[in-house]
């Protein structure tokens, strides 16, 4: 089993995720890119010792963007896998 902090690797905060931890319960992290949902679960339950109730993991696909210096330089950003956690109710994470 890997360590909390090598699974997840952030939180995402955005307008979108802070609506989310209002109103749903869920909570988004960016996390390592070979976790899996048991391990994310476990991460978050152990790290911020809270009960998870599910959990739903996305691949956002890099961009690909053309270089202004050097014409003709394609550069792809890099992949990011997120995980949004549903806690059960009850259950909050405070952010400082």
């Amino acid at each position: 089993m890997k360590p909390a902090y090598s699974v997840i690797k952030k939180p995402i905060i955005t307008e979108k995720t802070s609506t989310l931890q209002g109103e749903l319960n869920k909570y988004t992290f960016e996390i390592a890119q070979d976790a899996d949902r048991r391990q994310v679960a476990a991460a978050v339950a152990a790290q911020f010792k809270v009960k998870v109730a599910r959990v739903n993991i996305l691949v956002a696909k890099g961009k690909i963007k053309e270089s202004r210096q050097q014409r003709g330089l394609i550069i792809r950003k890099p992949d990011v896998k997120k995980a949004v956690v549903t806690l059960e109710k009850g259950s909050k994470i405070e952010f400082v």
